[in-house]
């Protein structure tokens, strides 16, 4: 498709979506068109469309950083911005974040609760969360994010996506809302490694107009040719939170890893951790409410109550807490720097675990910790790192990896990640009008998408022709303790950067879920609203689709 074609798909499935909770503000689709007809072919990014987190400026949309009270409209856009639009690159809107860019979870603001893509029941990670949606279910190319903790890492976890934190400074932090000014960054989202690459290079550019600002210079192919040696935390310092399952594609990253020319070698990692510890145990956090104060003296009501937490608890910390805190962390520099000369970049997991967006709003500090273990100390060290995906758990979501390397090694990270990155597919049951032979089924084979195997699923599944919908569609609900004979099911292997377009397309009160099978496996697949049954005939007693159709 042409990029005028691409944009309109994209507001249309935006439009029959509804635009909240991944984004905040959208240009004008025309806005964005005429933008897009103007756009010199020839330039390195043309017609690609991108989103930008709403703690970073765009000309003519408002900046929120997720709390309403705070907005104003900036007249130029971020640095960063700036440099891709140049580059032929056209943003479309602002996305949703954990306020003020204050988590890692992506629950904490007025705009909505962003969800893994993969299950509506899971978080999408933060802060960064729309961006990472947005890029998930194809809305966009690539997203801007930020990430000072881990919020650029995170969310590419939760989501399947490659997550690119720069080398701090890398990338002009003018026209965004600051966090901790001295460690943030801003971060780069994509569905496949060479985009995240591409989008590198054009932003990486030094700035005046930012003090932290520096430039970037590539350190070549010094350690990412034929053999490398990457660090480990030996088993008893990895923390997967109880998650066996992360455990063992943790292990199946290691061994392919080692076959891609890698010599493992095992590190001290309690520096790093005790680094990590530092960032909100610290007077870090302070910093947060440096860049916020007069905004908060004023507005604290008009804060997410979490948020608020964080940051008013910070005027408790002193300069002298400060000064120890910078000693401390000059200690830990000097340790983990001899690691370096050890190995050329750290593999560790992004995130130890996953978790529920129940899960986390009954326990938001502790949960919200425990997914900064991996991530908390890149920036406090300067380091750069790389969150590529790892894999799939057995309930469907996805897995991580990050590769951590010394400031400047952005680029052979990437060069490495290549190496490593699995087949990525995910199985999809469908059971109604994309099985094969149904009006919705090439849906599924334009897409690459591929038959398995038919089977049912498990008996407590209850099964409904839906009313007025067109094409004719059913609608599956499982309900405890029922016992049916289950429902006909195909399972599709699909690849996995089209399975947000795949999911974009499903219109309301269908949608994504996890279904059980007979043989008490999981998949993700079709799942119905239960007020989507209303005026719907029951017909679980057929035991499939097709059945149903042939009794017509």
């Amino acid at each position: 498709m042409t990029p005028v074609e691409r944009i309109r798909q994209a507001y249309e499935r935006i439009r029959q979506r509804g635009a909240a909770p991944v984004w905040i503000s959208l240009l004008p689709e025309e806005e964005v068109i005429r933008r897009a007809e103007a756009v010199d072919p020839f330039l390195p990014l043309a017609g690609l469309t991108f989103a930008v987190k709403d703690n970073i400026d765009l000309a003519g949309l408002p900046t929120t950083a997720a709390c309403a009270a705070f907005a104003y409209t900036p007249h130029r856009s971020a640095t960063v911005v700036r440099l891709l639009e140049a580059a032929g690159a056209i943003a479309i809107g602002k996305t949703n974040l954990d306020q003020f860019a204050t988590g890692l979870v992506g629950v904490r603001s007025p705009y909505g609760v962003c969800n893994s893509v993969f299950s509506d029941g899971y978080i999408s990670g933060g802060s960064s969360s729309g961006s990472a949606v947005a890029v998930a279910l194809e809305d966009v190319d690539f997203a801007l994010g930020t990430d000072t903790a881990g919020s650029g890492r995170v969310p590419a976890a939760f989501n399947n996506l490659i997550g690119l934190k720069p080398t701090r400074g890398v990338f002009s932090m003018t026209g965004v809302v600051p966090a901790c000014r001295t460690l943030d960054c801003v971060s780069i989202f994509t569905r496949d490694l060479a985009l995240a690459e591409r989008v590198f290079r054009i932003a990486a550019q030094p700035d005046p107009e930012d003090w932290s600002s520096r430039t970037f210079h590539d350190s070549g192919d010094t350690w990412s040719g034929a053999r490398f040696r990457f660090g480990v935390p030996p088993p008893h310092q990895l923390e997967f939170f109880g998650d066996e399952d992360s455990r063992r594609l943790f292990d199946a990253a290691i061994t392919r890893c080692e076959r891609s020319g890698g010599h493992r070698v095992e590190i001290d990692y309690e520096p790093f951790r005790l680094a990590a510890e530092l960032l909100y145990s610290g007077p870090w956090v302070a910093e947060r409410l440096a860049a916020l104060e007069d905004f908060v003296r004023d507005h604290a009501e008009d804060l997410h109550p979490v948020t608020r937490k964080i940051i008013t608890g910070a005027g408790t910390l002193t300069a002298v807490q400060a000064f120890q805190a910078a000693y401390k962390l000059g200690e830990l520099k000097s340790k983990t720097a001899a690691v370096w000369n050890k190995i050329d970049f750290l593999l560790l997991p992004t995130t130890g675990t996953i978790y529920k967006v129940t899960e986390v709003e009954a326990e938001p500090l502790r949960l919200n910790t425990n997914l900064g273990f991996y991530t908390n100390f890149v920036n406090l060290l300067d380091l750069s790192a790389l969150a590529i995906p790892a894999g799939f758990r057995p309930n469907g979501t996805p897995f991580g990896v990050t590769l951590v390397g010394p400031a400047q090694a952005d680029l052979s990270l990437a060069r490495v990640a290549a190496r490593l990155l699995p087949e990525q597919r995910v199985q999809v049951a469908v059971v109604g009008a994309h099985l094969t032979g149904q009006p919705l089924n090439t849906q599924l084979t334009s897409r690459g998408g591929t038959l398995i195997k038919t089977c049912r699923t498990s008996p407590d599944y209850r099964f409904f022709a839906l009313a007025n919908s067109t094409p004719a569609k059913p609608g599956l609900i499982r309900e405890e303790g029922f016992s049916g004979p289950g429902i006909e099911v195909e399972i599709w292997s699909l690849p996995v950067n089209e399975f947000g377009s795949f999911v974009a397309l499903i219109p309301p009160p269908l949608g994504i879920g996890t279904l059980r099978l007979e043989d008490g496996t999981q998949v993700k697949g079709f799942i119905c609203e239960p007020s989507g049954i209303a005026g719907a005939r029951e017909i679980t007693s057929f035991g499939g689709w097709r059945a149903y159709l042939q009794s017509r």
